[in-house]
């Protein structure tokens, strides 16, 4: 682990444009992950399933597509979204609310762990420091602030996420979301973020083109690529059970979106959860 002072050379520049930049980041991982343009992709816990496949498509292709995508680590919207980039083949950088040194929830540490292989864990918090109530309010700011954009997938009214949409309104920062159903209230404040201005998402190309990333990427998030999965690891990446899964998969199929091979194998032009 390391800290990188404000004023560092290596700091990354857009955290310096916020108002209360962190004196010290405390960084595991990859820290060429600061060069590349970056976008947060953040929502509910407690997600539904299309919103956990939307940020994990979302995210995939923006990696594919060379984009960092910057989550918070947390259960449900965050965790698909870094998976979505590290199965993409791209960095992901986890702003934790907690000391470098620890993992919350403690079920993510395999996740972490395949984080700082190709990215970066970040923290303004000292080593040891175990998750307050207070921290993850504060950590947004450095969510929104490292990025160009904030994708929100899935927010109520008084969501976390929402005071991550506002800081970076503040900051500058674009700020996108995925519409979702009016049923359940679950999608309400994603959807007053649409209402009052934000960009509409039904795609990472949206994001690429609201930033003017060159087309080239653009088609090479979205180009086809065979991949083949179970109904197990469907199950794993969406924390559902195994019969929710194969559910999941059986309306894919009638809809076209995978085709199953045989041995228990599923297939689709480009990746799934």
């Amino acid at each position: 682990m390391d800290c990188i002072n404000l004023g560092a050379s290596e700091y990354p520049r857009l955290l310096t444009e916020i108002s209360d930049p962190p004196e010290c980041l405390w960084i595991r991982g990859d820290r060429g992950a600061f060069t590349h343009i970056g976008v947060a992709v953040v929502g509910a816990r407690a997600a539904s399933q299309e919103g956990l496949v939307a940020a994990y498509e979302i995210a995939f292709d923006l990696a594919r597509a060379g984009v960092v995508v910057i989550s918070g680590l947390a259960r449900g919207v965050d965790s698909a979204a870094h998976r979505g980039a590290l199965d993409g083949g791209g960095r992901t950088i986890a702003v934790l609310g907690t000391g470098i040194d620890k993992v919350y929830p403690a079920e993510n540490a395999e996740l972490s762990d395949q984080i700082t292989a190709s990215g970066l864990l970040v923290t303004e918090f000292p080593p040891g420091a175990s998750p307050e109530d207070w921290h993850f309010p504060r950590r947004n700011r450095i969510i929104s602030g490292l990025s160009k954009a904030v994708v929100i997938v899935e927010a109520k009214e008084k969501s976390g996420s929402l005071i991550t949409a506002r800081l970076a309104a503040d900051q500058g920062r674009d700020v996108m979301a995925v519409p979702g159903t009016i049923v359940g209230g679950r999608n309400r404040g994603a959807n007053a973020l649409l209402r009052d201005g934000a960009k509409l998402v039904e795609s990472a190309v949206d994001i690429l083109q609201e930033l003017g990333v060159d087309d080239g990427a653009a088609r090479r998030a979205t180009s086809p690529e065979v991949v083949e999965f179970t109904v197990d690891e469907i199950a794993e990446q969406l924390k559902i059970s195994a019969g929710e899964a194969l559910a999941r998969l059986l309306e894919w199929e009638l809809t076209g979106e995978v085709q199953r091979i045989g041995s228990g194998r599923f297939r689709r032009s480009r990746s799934k959860v």
